[in-house]
């Protein structure tokens, strides 16, 4: 009698401690589900390597890179390789950018005309880069819905610019996993409701102390035929890294 008490007694707490966790799943609001991904993906630090694949219908280019980032709000970009691109470099401090040309020896601040071109000719922009923080800061985010993408659970989430936010999306759809808080899936949409580009990531792996996508490929929806695939080599997160390092000085000594 004593064993069948213990038994249902183990059954009960194992009841709720998953009846637990998933109460605290649903209680997280759509920002803190947006943040807690985004703070997965980025670590309070990360240094790693990453290789970036240009498709086009008639040709395919390769950019290999290092990149440093403290948070959303610093990172820095040396590019290994092609030959031709080697040592360039590029700075995000906070909602600023500069980029180093080392064959010209030339330091150039990206102005706001700019911000909405290609980076590296890829499917990426200049924007993307600057703006990744604004994701969580500058837009309302809303619980849409749930869908499965990959044998993940997965929120849908809804972003909606906020009234005087400075970005260049109107809206943003996000497929985040519900157990590992993966971002599986993104829809980015321009401000009269066109879908502009869609990005999806796969490849879920061990990167540090954490498991991720490995994998983005962003498609943009006029040019269906082309791709960018940015992927993941390695990456270490929360190592010391000081605010100082990400400078205009040191865009020339970073290797």
């Amino acid at each position: 009698m004593k064993i069948q008490v213990m038994i249902i007694s183990l059954l009960f707490s194992v009841q709720l401690f998953f009846t637990g966790n998933a109460s605290l799943a649903q209680e997280l609001s759509a920002r803190e589900i947006v943040d807690k991904a985004t703070r997965k993906a980025n670590g309070e630090t990360s240094i790693g390597n990453l290789k970036m694949t240009i498709v086009r219908p008639n040709w395919s280019r390769e950019v290999e890179m290092k990149a440093w980032s403290i948070r959303t709000e610093y990172s820095m970009i040396y590019i290994t390789a092609p030959a031709r691109d080697k040592g360039q470099v590029f700075l995000k401090r906070q909602n600023e950018m500069w980029n180093y040309m080392p064959s010209i020896d030339r330091m150039i601040k990206i102005p706001p005309s700019m911000m909405g071109q290609s980076w590296m000719g890829s499917d990426f922009t200049n924007d993307d880069l600057v703006r990744m923080n604004s994701i969580v800061e500058d837009f309302e985010h809303k619980i849409i819905g749930t869908e499965s993408l990959d044998g993940y659970e997965c929120w849908k989430i809804e972003l909606f610019p906020e009234y005087d936010a400075a970005v260049v999306w109107g809206k943003i759809y996000l497929w985040i996993s519900k157990k590992e808080f993966y971002q599986l899936k993104g829809e980015y949409f321009d401000e009269d409701g066109g879908l502009v580009n869609t990005m999806i990531a796969s490849d879920i792996k061990k990167m540090g102390d954490r498991f991720l996508p490995g994998k983005m490929v962003m498609i943009p929806a006029d040019k269906p035929k082309n791709l960018t695939i940015l992927e993941t080599i390695d990456m270490t997160f929360d190592i010391p890294l000081e605010e100082g390092f990400f400078s205009q000085q040191n865009m020339k000594n970073v290797r």
